[in-house]
């Protein structure tokens, strides 16, 4: 068995001993049921994990670090998913999916279909609950650096702002070229763009084909939103052979 990760929101140090925060504490007494002295996995982000040692004391817990081990299992190349928000619960499986298969930042679009329009005061709080779903993500598959979920924004927001290194793929049925062909002979980051429910807008279209993006042709069949970013990521995965 596995030993239980956490994620600690602060820098973290070889042969430390500290207080674990209130939320780690009860997760790892009250939810995990650990026992004094167990062995657990330590993380602060930064890369790199600790093992240490749980001590126990009623509902407070403490740590203890040892060595600091340089364990990486990120992907080659940064990669960023430009997501129409989805409804329900299908965006927060798209964070936790996108954890798992090494997206490096999540980029929420308030596209123009989207069926959920967020106020200002909704995007603060899906903001920081998108967040918390990456750290548990992150705990749970091993990953020691934690994805990004970048702030809510327009696509026109997003593609004056983006970084001009990224190649910008986005599905078209009718596009020339496939994405294996597109991503053959580039080695640098990449973003994936994926609309909501509904789609892009024409207006939206247009800002793609006037930003320089790079359309691409994936299979024969529609994919639903929260499949689309899921089965690309995976399919860039076995194209580029990322391990």
């Amino acid at each position: 068995m596995s030993q239980p990760r956490f994620h600690c929101p602060f820098p973290l140090a070889a042969q430390q001993r500290f207080e674990l925060p209130e939320a780690i504490a009860h997760h790892a007494i009250r939810v995990l049921r650990l026992r004094d002295a167990s062995n657990i996995i330590l993380f602060d982000g930064q890369g790199g994990q600790y093992p240490a040692t749980l001590h126990i004391e009623g509902r407070r817990a403490w740590a203890k670090t040892a060595d600091h081990v340089d364990t990486e299992v990120e992907l080659p190349v940064r990669t960023v998913l430009v997501q129409g928000i989805a409804s329900g619960d299908k965006m927060d499986w798209i964070v936790e999916k996108a954890v798992e298969l090494g997206v490096s930042q999540l980029v929420p679009i308030a596209a123009q279909r989207s069926v959920i329009q967020l106020s200002a005061e909704r995007r603060a709080k899906r903001l920081q609950h998108w967040q918390r779903i990456a750290v548990s993500a992150s705990e749970q598959c091993g990953r020691n650096r934690i994805m990004e979920v970048a702030s809510v924004q327009s696509l026109q927001e997003w593609l004056q702002h983006s970084d001009s290194q990224l190649l910008r793929l986005a599905c078209h049925p009718d596009a020339p070229k496939s994405l294996e062909d597109a991503v053959a002979h580039h080695t640098g980051p990449l973003a994936l763009m994926i609309g909501p429910e509904g789609g892009w807008s024409e207006e939206e279209l247009e800002l793609m084909q006037g930003s320089g993006l790079t359309p691409v042709r994936f299979g024969r069949r529609v994919l639903r939103t929260e499949t689309a970013g899921v089965a690309l990521m995976a399919a860039l995965a076995a194209i580029k052979r990322w391990n």
